[in-house]
């Protein structure tokens, strides 16, 4: 009988102490709405970040990955639900995963990336006049920067094409720029709405119809999760398709300016860190990415009937022989 008391005891002393001891990893709730490649870079960079500084999930640190899979409605309970789970900080990928964490909360501290403008989502004013829970690492592209490179390489386009989500602030904030530089330039904007991911292929096939010269596809996650099929379409049409992100060179596009993902996410990851080891989110000003590359793919360049001087190629950071790797 004593020996049962002794391990009840026990057990009473030792379950507080686990429970305890879970309670103190620290938590980050890290949410992105789709599986856009662009976001899954981002998730990439951030855990090197944060395994760079001795963090490993699970051991002294805690790290929930949840995605949306393109469910508005989906990412605005995986925000809700970190709140209940009372995370330490949320760490949204996106502009729709930033507006369901700032819905979801006016207390946990926020890290976002890859959000084009979080001032429109409601971050704030300016990088140093926003919310005092949330900062992070915006990624509002170099468009008329790619708008001049496309002129640069194909100097009679007049009617540059590209497809946008209505539904997507950061898709809508990059159209306005594509027309104010278009203009500027000399060039048309001719849009096509899409509605979800599997549209991209009808609406590639509408806009081709459409007598433009070239396709600079602005970067939004509904069209870059299919982008794909846009570039199957632009090869079928033999029209040159310009990515809005990088990593649309290996998806089919034959040009792209733009971020380095990976990289943004680092630079949230070590953000992050900066709030769990108690610095203050709101004097911590908002990051503007810097120092656009440049990627080719000659393959797909060739197969869209372009054929870029050796010049330019000489300026790429990056040039694939490739179609898709």
């Amino acid at each position: 009988m004593k020996k049962w008391i002794v391990i009840f005891l026990l057990l009473v002393c030792i379950l507080p102490a686990c429970k305890k001891d879970e309670k103190q990893l620290y938590t980050m709730a890290v949410f992105q709405v789709n599986d856009a490649p662009t976001l899954n870079e981002v998730r990439k960079g951030f855990i090197k970040a944060v395994e760079d500084r001795g963090y490993r999930n699970e051991k002294n640190i805690r790290l929930i990955f949840r995605n949306a899979f393109g469910d508005i409605q989906q990412m605005q309970r995986i925000a809700q639900q970190s709140v209940l789970k009372e995370v330490d900080l949320m760490v949204p990928f996106s502009t729709q995963s930033l507006q369901a964490a700032l819905h979801a909360t006016g207390k946990i501290p926020i890290v976002f990336s890859s959000v084009a403008n979080p001032y429109l989502a409601g971050a704030g004013k300016s990088a140093g006049d926003h919310l005092s829970h949330v900062t992070g690492v915006s990624s509002k592209g170099p468009i008329k920067q790619s708008l001049k490179f496309i002129k640069e390489v194909l100097p009679d386009t007049r009617r540059v094409g590209t497809l946008w989500t209505p539904s997507e602030i950061n898709s809508q904030y990059y159209l306005n720029l594509a027309r104010e530089g278009a203009r500027d330039l000399g060039f048309r904007i001719i849009a096509v709405p899409v509605t979800k991911s599997s549209e991209v292929l009808l609406s590639a096939q509408e806009l081709v119809n459409k007598n433009i010269d070239v396709i600079y596809q602005i970067s939004d996650n509904t069209i870059n999760a299919s982008f794909q099929a846009l570039s199957k379409v632009a090869e079928e049409n033999t029209i040159p398709l310009f990515g809005g992100f990088l990593l649309s060179t290996y998806e089919g596009a034959c040009a792209a300016l733009g971020w380095d993902f990976f990289d943004m996410g680092y630079k949230a990851g070590i953000i992050a860190l900066r709030v769990m080891e108690g610095e203050n989110p709101a004097l911590i000003p908002i990051e503007n990415m810097k120092d656009a590359r440049l990627y080719i793919n000659l393959s797909a360049a060739e197969k869209q009937g372009l054929r870029f001087p050796d010049a330019i190629i000489q300026r790429a950071h990056k040039v694939k022989t490739q179609y898709r790797e």
